[in-house]
């Protein structure tokens, strides 16, 4: 890495140069398998052609004109959006970390309009929504928080999955609660599922307290998990949902969706950004949401997901070092009960196949939803052969 580059990720000695579809090619012209997605941004695959026209074209009509005047495809995206999730209203900015300042933002005006002066947002052990101070007060984990003293206090932490311990939080600390911010599957904690039921039980606590229920959904959403969003595997439906990540297939996009009182928090000035919603990202915005429903993408991430957990439990039933293998659609976890170095590195090299590693020892798969059958047997093999070594 060049010393003219800060010093905030350790990056394997590996630069590509081309993508298509679930492949990438290194500067050497080596074919890899990508089991990773930019950590789950590249759903629809890369340099689909379709997103490439839109790209291209619009490039050649606007970029830029700001949220000063109406723009055509920030209302086009916002409607399909509100549509697909049965919500009202959104809000467009350029990350997920920014997505979750907004609803940070919604859910304190939510606590001043009920005139609560200290609010208190219920976030959960483990949780992972951002890197700015106010996202990383409501995120966990010593690693992200080292040397970042007197982050804003108004949050409180409960076990995820853990309904006694948020009642033991509400009988306590009711009267300054406004809200929940919660992951569907905490992603950067090794795809940790929440208990069936879990999130009905969290909406139900919200409605009967008044508090919003904030899900973030932006690694989960936009078919992760086989559907739209993971929040329609419970049947609910949040006051509050943040996305980023698929929605723009890897051009940076960042929405905040709400509905009910939620949804009219936000007045003329109390919120903004200057580059959110703005032509090109929106046009990718709707340009992927076509191409998911067109091409049945929802339905392949949960029959090929389907597959891939079950061979991969199968295939990696009797190895010692393996404690568990989890996952919904295309969003899966194998945690393992020893690190295994370089594993990363082990398997792009020796098996052309590119895997992330969260937390240490939880190999996470986030394959682009086009994945085939074929390509989940590259997949179950490659992870075969990788865990062989160790």
């Amino acid at each position: 890495m060049t010393a003219a580059l800060m010093n905030t990720y350790q990056p394997l000695a590996l630069s590509f140069t081309k993508g298509l579809g679930t492949r990438l090619w290194d500067q050497a012209g080596r074919e890899y398998l990508d089991a990773v997605a930019g950590v789950a941004v590249t759903n629809v695959g890369h340099s689909h052609p379709r997103i490439v026209s839109a790209i291209s074209e619009q490039a050649g009509l606007l970029l830029h004109t700001s949220n000063l005047y109406s723009i055509d495809w920030q209302q086009q995206l916002a409607l399909k959006l509100t549509q697909l999730a049965g919500m009202e209203r959104a809000f467009f900015n350029n990350s997920g970390a920014e997505a979750n300042e907004t609803a940070l933002k919604l859910a304190r005006l939510h606590g001043w309009r009920k005139g609560i002066e200290q609010p208190l947002v219920v976030v959960m052990a483990n949780a992972f929504h951002g890197r700015t101070l106010g996202t990383l007060s409501a995120s966990d984990g010593p690693a992200v928080r080292l040397g970042f003293n007197e982050l804003p206090g108004d949050f409180i932490k409960v076990p995820f999955g853990d309904l006694e311990a948020l009642n033991q939080v509400q009988q306590k600390h009711g009267e300054r609660i406004v809200a929940i911010l919660v992951e569907p599957i905490q992603g950067e904690s090794g795809v940790q599922i929440a208990p069936p039921g879990y999130l009905k039980a969290l909406r139900e606590q919200c409605n009967r307290h008044g508090w919003l229920l904030m899900l973030d959904e932006i690694q989960t959403g936009i078919g992760r998990t086989g559907r739209w969003f993971a929040f329609q595997h419970e049947g609910i439906v949040p006051d509050v949902m943040t996305l980023a990540k698929g929605l723009g297939n890897g051009v940076p996009i960042g929405a905040c969706l709400a509905r009910g009182r939620a949804a009219e928090l936000f007045t003329p000035g109390s919120h903004g950004s200057t580059f959110g919603g703005n032509p090109l990202a929106c046009r990718v915005g709707c340009t992927v949401l076509d191409i998911i429903e067109e091409q049945g993408l929802l339905e392949n991430a949960r029959v090929q997901g389907e597959r891939l957990l079950s061979r991969l439990r199968a295939e990696l039933a009797d190895n010692p070092n393996v404690l568990a293998i989890r996952g919904q659609g295309l969003m899966i976890g194998i945690e393992l009960k020893q690190p295994i170095r370089d594993l990363t590195l082990i398997a792009a090299r020796d098996h052309g196949l590119l895997i992330n590693v969260t937390r240490g020892k939880t190999i996470r798969l986030l394959p682009p939803l086009t994945i085939d059958e074929r390509e989940v047997g590259m997949i179950v093999r490659g992870i075969g052969r990788v865990l062989e070594r160790d």
